[in-house]
């Protein structure tokens, strides 16, 4: 296992640094190298370490809704109005619409799994976009409209409806049949996970107050609890359902609330985290992949719904820019902006497989293929495009 972890770590991150050289994200290198060390081409990496890929995977999701809930402003939400809320999930919805039409008919797979399937698809990359869209503010660029902040709170918040969807779906799933109640327990589990997470948050936020913590003692307590609310989930599903997903991101949201310096703080912590759990995550999701199936005819036909799917997703950005203050350049950005996928992707899409679910093969065949196509694309298209679609501030055009 050790020989595994140095070649996933060593290659991971000289092969990273040499993607963002050429400007493509290093996450799409995570990915092809997990393809190349996985069972279906050169067979390197301990089956150990497959063996509890699924836990690696589930505290890479962790990390990722905390990520969320620690940088997701309610009042910036509230500034852009309208289109930041309608973002957060209108685009996905169309997308899923998208899958949930055309995979059946193509694939031959269930209605419920082709709402599995496309809640896998639909949310877009914080991990592509969120870098880009600071480092276009940082330079001045469509300041005048927020537009940086409108797709950093649209991709988190996306991320977060989608995760939530993608739970409901798979019990749904693994059910074999429609359960009218297991529909009604969604929304008592989201309403738990919310009470789950203020709880927490509460008792977090007096920990803090009453005890002297440095952050990385507040970063690991905080951790800690996400795991404990991951456990009282498990420990109570055969008589009630908690979203405690949702529960850790609401955690993230009050700890923002009630003390930003040291959510910036625990935030930073978290980012490191983030950076070893990336190469992990993106690796073992690439071994996961059965490299046959994905080059094979039913390979082919996941491409074109994914790339079909994409016009699904374009047609509901677009909705949710109608009559705004926008510009055509401004929306099309917008649009751009919205069409890589890697994080969820990744984090989610082995779920399926893990859980023996008869389309778990399909599903991440998709996610992979999606990263791989989307992440660069939508990376290349953002860093070429936003200086002629985007206005840059009078400020900054005075400074340079």
């Amino acid at each position: 296992m050790f020989l595994s972890l140095f070649l996933i770590f060593s290659l991971g991150v000289i092969g990273g640094y040499l993607f963002e050289k050429i400007r493509l994200p290093r996450l799409v290198w995570y990915l092809i190298l997990g393809i190349l060390f996985g069972p279906s081409l050169f067979n390197i990496i301990d089956p150990e370490l497959l063996q509890i890929s699924s836990y690696l995977r589930q505290i890479a999701l962790v990390i990722i809704l905390t990520r969320s809930g620690l940088s997701l402003d309610i009042k910036t939400l509230k500034q852009i109005g309208r289109p930041a809320i309608l973002m957060c999930f209108v685009p996905a919805c169309f997308e899923i619409i998208g899958v949930v039409i055309l995979a059946p008919l193509f694939l031959g797979i269930s209605y419920a799994e082709a709402l599995l399937l496309g809640s896998v698809l639909a949310a877009v990359s914080p991990a592509v976009v969120i870098p880009r869209m600071i480092q276009i503010k940082e330079r001045g660029y469509g300041d005048e409209h927020h537009i940086p902040e409108l797709i950093m709170a649209g991709a988190s918040c996306d991320d977060i409806f989608v995760i939530i969807l993608f739970y409901g779906f798979k019990n749904l799933v693994a059910r074999s049949s429609f359960d009218a109640f297991l529909l009604l327990q969604i929304p008592l589990s989201i309403l738990l996970g919310i009470f789950l997470g203020i709880l927490v948050g509460i008792i977090l936020f007096f920990i803090f107050k009453f005890f002297k913590l440095n952050t990385i003692g507040k970063t690991i307590l905080m951790l800690g609890c996400s795991f404990g609310m991951l456990a009282l989930e498990q420990c109570v599903k055969e008589y009630v359902s908690i979203s405690s997903l949702l529960g850790i991101i609401v955690l993230g949201i009050l700890i923002l609330m009630k003390n930003k310096e040291t959510a910036k703080e625990i935030q930073k912590n978290y980012n490191a985290l983030w950076n070893v759990f990336e190469i992990l995550l993106f690796v073992l999701v690439g071994c996961a992949v059965d490299i046959h199936y994905a080059f094979s005819r039913d390979g082919g036909i996941l491409l074109g719904i994914i790339v079909l799917c994409l016009c699904f997703r374009s047609i509901g950005v677009l909705v949710c820019l109608i009559a705004t203050k926008y510009t055509f350049k401004e929306k099309i950005f917008i649009l751009l902006s919205y069409l890589p996928k890697a994080t969820v992707q990744a984090s989610i899409g082995g779920i399926a497989l893990s859980e023996g679910l008869a389309c778990g093969t399909i599903v991440i065949t998709a996610a992979v293929i999606s990263i791989l196509v989307t992440a660069p694309l939508g990376a290349i298209l953002m860093d070429y495009t936003y200086p002629k679609l985007l206005e840059k501030s009078l400020s900054e055009k005075k400074t340079s």
